[in-house]
């Protein structure tokens, strides 16, 4: 097999704020592995918080192309080849992703049929970037009608995010959730969560600094389901997130690709934890490799591509709020072609 790489950048529609910081546009890497004259295609989206960016994911994937080997389908000799190459998570998602595509191809079946999996997963929220609650009321009312449950993003820091949590429900019925992005101290969110709760709110995602102390007596105390992300990146933190969290938000780019996602699944169910997918500021490439498997959770948040002023990998269909896999071989999806004006 031959493997080739490169940098791409996908443009945010509007400026992405989330409580660590503020962002209008994201560097991917895409990945084509080749085999029998067929390409099958991942991407890859790290993000600075896990200590990956563009050009070491680019530099881990062009060197990882020596270990793919001949056979696409041996994907437990891949990645066990893989893992002995520490981090770049988002990098292997995108080798992952790029051989389910190309297995599917080749085979002429999508990957969640590869998988046995059911189509359909549950409908993706849609997210509410963090501002003043009148901007984010704002925000809400605009896709009144559109999406079933919406991600509202907390964390600035001025005592005001209760107060943008009420803007949001004044104007929307549908379920809320809340992703704090590790910016509350535990009083903050003892203070904080009953009066969410009040609210309707259904859970509250990543409220602590990962590792904090006080996770467990959060858990023990919040009236909320309290979900962790930064958090849980692999297999090997489920266990410990069992102890401080009702349930695990998994994603491809911190997991490594989508093998290692259903494995996590296994084991949070194994643990009484409930599942919700996520995704990173991406394009249709990286949301459609999570699509695949969004049936297995019982909450998806798989809104990248949709935040993006154009998506250059189009071919995830957006169905009555769910975020459908195509029904074509592999990933489903293609490069648009530019518009040459």
């Amino acid at each position: 097999m031959e493997l080739e790489a490169r940098i791409a950048t996908v443009r945010m529609a509007e400026t992405f704020v989330i409580s660590r910081g503020a962002a209008d546009e994201a560097e991917v890497v895409v990945v084509e592995i080749r085999h029998d004259g067929v390409s099958g295609f991942g991407e890859a989206a790290p993000i600075e918080r896990y200590e990956e960016s563009a050009s070491s994911a680019h530099a881990f994937a062009q060197d990882a192309a020596e270990l793919l080997g001949d056979d696409p389908f041996a994907f437990e000799e891949i990645e066990s080849r893989l893992r002995e190459r520490p981090g770049e998570h988002a990098a292997k998602a995108a080798i992952d992703g790029a051989l389910h595509d190309l297995c599917g191809k080749l085979v002429g079946l999508p990957v969640w049929r590869l998988l046995g999996l059911r189509r359909e997963g549950p409908p993706t929220s849609w997210t509410i970037w963090l501002g003043d609650p009148d901007d984010m009321a704002q925000r809400a009312e605009k896709v009144r009608g559109r999406f079933k449950r919406l991600k509202l993003k907390l964390g600035a820091g001025d005592g005001r995010d209760v107060e943008r949590v009420r803007a949001v429900r004044s104007v929307s019925d549908v379920p809320l959730q809340v992703d704090v992005n590790e910016a509350w101290s535990l009083d903050e969110a003892l203070e904080a969560l009953p009066q969410l709760a009040e609210l309707g709110v259904q859970y509250c995602e990543q409220p602590l600094p990962a590792g904090d102390p006080g996770g467990p007596e959060l858990k023990g105390r919040s009236p909320l389901p309290i979900y962790v992300d930064e958090d849980c990146h692999t297999l090997e933190d489920v266990p410990a997130c069992a102890e401080r969290a009702h349930g695990v938000n998994v994603k491809l780019a911190k997991s490594g690709g989508i093998r290692e996602a259903v494995r996590m699944t296994h084991a949070a169910r194994a643990l009484g934890l409930d599942l919700m997918l996520g995704c990173m500021n991406e394009s249709g490439l990286a949301v459609a490799a999570g699509a695949q498997i969004a049936s297995l959770f019982d909450h998806v948040d798989l809104d990248g591509n949709l935040l993006l002023v154009e998506d250059p990998w189009p071919g995830v269909e957006f169905v009555d709020g769910v975020q459908l896999p195509s029904n074509d071989p592999g990933l489903g999806v293609r490069e648009a072609v530019p518009d040459p004006r």
